[in-house]
């Protein structure tokens, strides 16, 4: 198997509105370089003064250099038969099918990510941009920001990872989607269009019936994954039923679940209805027992149950959780589910539990811990906004939390933040309030607890 390790140059950081300025091409077989093809490339269009600055590329320097058009077909040749390779691949072959495509022409190759590659074979290491990795690995970079000089050490560091691991670098190649396999109205000039950044996509079929609802941090990315999916037989047919796919995005990865929830119970797609999957299968719960005790456990969750205090994935997860719990809040094993015994806890025997379980603490004293737990949890007291990343860099995603209850979510641009808090209600839309939202907060909440927020009051 042959690779194309590429790095180019452009006039920004944009798929539709760079140019390429410079192009490098470094043929690897599996153990060294056999080949080379590198140029400077007419952009026919001025380049910006602060990416001349990066690169040394400017204007004068390409005046006479190839237009893109003209290099198209080496570029084809070069790399028939190849892997293309890049550190950050996207953004290489991404502009460089961009500029095929203004030509017509449909340019696909299976493509590999050295910067995905790098973090699964050589581990640990504080940064993986190109620079930074080359110089920790002792890889000479010179020309840095050139095309010449990034594809070369892209390569030396290609020969270092198939060196350390010259099997399992082809499970990280990546296939494009197959047109052939898909609906023949699908647009996969489209596909390009949809960002890798959180949010919702909508799957439509030929007659415009809504099927499919999702949601992702990485959309793209999911999309992809979709349009692959031939494993299974519900996954193929849907597939092959995908003639449109509309996207939002949500800047927040919450937003994006609370907002494909809502989405899921108003349309109710046909193939959501068929998965029926529910990533929440564990909730915590909460009783008082006959002697005044509030006693905590896990149970699977079902149509039929109580809101949890918060949720869980696997019973493993659960289980991990409520020793911590147990651990933090100086609670009882046995009140909380987590041993069984006629007499006292484990944690009674090496005092680390006050005698809850043997009638030696009080229920008033036991029970106010297991409150402020149960309120640090539920925050049904609480009023205050949870603030996420924006759509773009101009704002701040925010989501409206009140007595308990969500009340929406919206976008404020970042000016707007230095007003009163009360004033960026404004900018929420008011979204329908149910377990399942209250199930997805209370699982954030807990599982990423330093969350930006603030609170009303302030």
């Amino acid at each position: 198997m042959h690779y194309a390790i590429v790095d180019i140059e452009t006039t920004g950081g944009s798929t539709k509105s760079s140019k390429i300025t410079e192009i490098a091409i470094f043929k690897h077989d599996g153990s060294q370089v056999i080949d080379s093809f590198v140029t400077l490339v007419n952009p026919e269009m001025p380049i910006p003064e602060f990416i001349s600055r990066l690169t040394g590329i400017r204007d004068e320097m390409v005046e006479n250099a190839p237009k893109f058009f003209e290099i198209a077909k080496q570029i084809i040749e070069f790399t028939e038969d190849c892997v293309f390779v890049a550190h950050n691949v996207g953004f290489d072959y991404g502009i460089i099918r961009h500029e095929f495509r203004l030509l017509g022409y449909d340019f696909r190759r299976p493509h590999l990510c050295t910067v995905r590659s790098a973090r699964y074979v050589i581990p640990g290491h504080d940064s993986y941009s190109l620079g930074k990795l080359t110089r920790a690995l002792g890889i000479q970079l010179n020309g840095r920001h050139r095309a010449g000089g990034d594809a070369e050490a892209t390569a030396h560091l290609f020969t270092l990872l198939v060196e350390k691991d010259p099997t399992g670098l082809s499970t990280f190649i990546q296939e494009d989607v197959n047109p052939k396999v898909l609906h023949p109205n699908l647009d996969l000039d489209a596909l390009e269009e949809i960002p890798n950044k959180a949010g919702v996509y909508k799957f439509y079929n030929e007659v415009n019936q809504l099927i499919y609802i999702g949601k992702s941090k990485h959309i793209r990315k999911r999309v992809d994954q979709h349009l692959r999916n031939n494993k299974t037989l519900k996954g193929a047919t849907m597939m092959q039923e995908i003639a449109r796919i509309e996207f939002e995005l949500t800047g927040s990865e919450l937003i994006a679940l609370l907002y494909e929830s809502e989405l899921i119970k108003v349309h109710q797609p046909l193939y959501n209805r068929k998965l029926r999957r529910n990533n929440y299968t564990y909730g915590l719960f909460s009783y008082e027992d006959s002697n005044g005790y509030k006693q905590l456990f896990v149970d699977r969750l079902s149509k039929n149950s109580d809101l949890p205090l918060t949720t869980f994935t696997t019973k493993k997860e659960a289980n991990d959780y409520m020793y911590h719990l147990v651990e933090n809040h100086q609670l009882c094993l046995k009140l909380s589910g987590l041993e069984k015994s006629a007499s006292s806890c484990f944690g009674y025997q090496v005092k680390k539990c006050h005698g809850a379980c043997v009638g030696e603490e009080t229920t008033e004293s036991y029970n106010e811990r297991v409150l402020a737990l149960e309120q640090s949890l539920t925050f049904d007291e609480q009023a205050f906004f949870i603030i996420e990343p924006g759509r773009d860099k101009k704002e701040k995603s925010v989501i409206w939390i009140e007595n308990g209850s969500y009340r929406g979510f919206g976008f404020i641009p970042f000016y707007i933040l230095k007003y009163p808090v009360k004033r960026w209600t404004e900018f929420i839309d008011l979204r329908p309030e149910d377990k399942d939202a209250r199930t997805i907060l209370r699982y954030y909440l807990r599982k990423f607890p330093e969350l930006n927020k603030r609170l009303m009051s302030e």
